[in-house]
């Protein structure tokens, strides 16, 4: 059996973990959590440019919730149908079209007037700047 017949071997019967409620993940924790290594993942973002994880201290990266379920997508498409590199690029490209419209369409300005007295906007202020300090306190 070749080592690519192995992985998608593999892939279908191993199940995915569920995907935690949080905001960022390391490189390491989407590795477990897509079945995938850390290097194949860092080769993915070279070759999917929809995948595109943001970089902090020390080019460390941190991947939002979309992005680890198109990391799956990709995962499935490969190891599960059998894609190449190409086609799988081609088919996320083609599956991603329609909502191309839709999303134009969610992203026009919106004329929201809102009838608010100076007192509620003031109070607005003054909670938003109580969270603010309250962010600019936690560590890290």
């Amino acid at each position: 059996m070749s080592a690519s017949a192995a992985r998608a071997t593999e892939a279908r019967n191993t199940p995915l973990p569920p995907i935690p409620a949080k905001r960022y993940f390391t490189i390491g924790e989407v590795s477990e959590l897509c079945g995938v290594k850390p290097h194949v993942l860092r080769y993915w973002e070279q070759e999917f440019t929809q995948l595109r994880p943001m970089k902090r201290r020390g080019n460390r990266r941190y991947y939002q919730h979309h992005e680890v379920l198109l990391i799956r997508r990709i995962r499935e498409l490969l190891y599960e149908h059998g894609f190449t590199i190409s086609g799988a690029r081609n088919r996320l490209a083609e599956t991603a079209q329609p909502g191309r419209k839709k999303e134009a369409e969610l992203t026009q300005p919106v004329d929201i007037t809102l009838n608010l007295r100076q007192s509620d906007v003031e109070a607005i202020r003054q909670d938003l700047m109580v969270a603010l300090d309250l962010l600019r306190d936690l560590p890290g």
